[in-house]
């Protein structure tokens, strides 16, 4: 296969990859700005102290969109297709926390070339996002 991608033959249930990241003020301002999501819960200090969090809170695509960060680099890899996504949010994820994005092999269909994974953000030891996503691994030279 190409790149850094592992092959459909060679990915087993129970395989995992990770990646984390500290979400910043900053991440915030550019994922309302992409998104066009300014719920003040995320943009405004003044609005987010009077609501339930206290205090502003991340938008939790930002984090869930980390799963997509493995898919395509990590596991299956380069030329993967998302073909779906559930989510569960848990908890809110707060500026200077640090997300961690965890994809683990659940289910192989090598005939549909589809692979099934539980998904899950933490923070610390706390699950804040659960879902479940499945991806499309195309054949070698498929023109996509």
């Amino acid at each position: 296969m190409n790149r850094d991608s592992v092959p459909l033959e060679d990915i087993i249930v129970g395989m995992s990859a990770s990646y984390s990241q500290t979400i910043t003020d900053s991440d915030i301002k550019s994922f309302a700005g992409i998104s066009g999501d300014h719920n003040p819960v995320h943009v405004s200090d003044e609005y987010a102290e009077k609501s339930r969090f206290g205090k502003r809170i991340a938008h939790g695509m930002i984090s869930s969109s980390f799963f997509s960060a493995l898919f395509g680099t990590k596991l299956p890899g380069y030329g993967c297709v998302y073909t779906s996504q559930t989510l569960q949010f848990k908890y809110p994820v707060y500026i200077g926390d640090t997300v961690k994005a965890i994809v683990t092999v659940k289910d192989i269909d090598i005939g549909k070339r589809r692979v099934t994974f539980d998904t899950v953000c933490t923070v610390g030891k706390k699950k804040v996002i659960v879902g479940e996503a499945e991806i499309y691994i195309p054949p070698e030279g498929e023109k996509k």
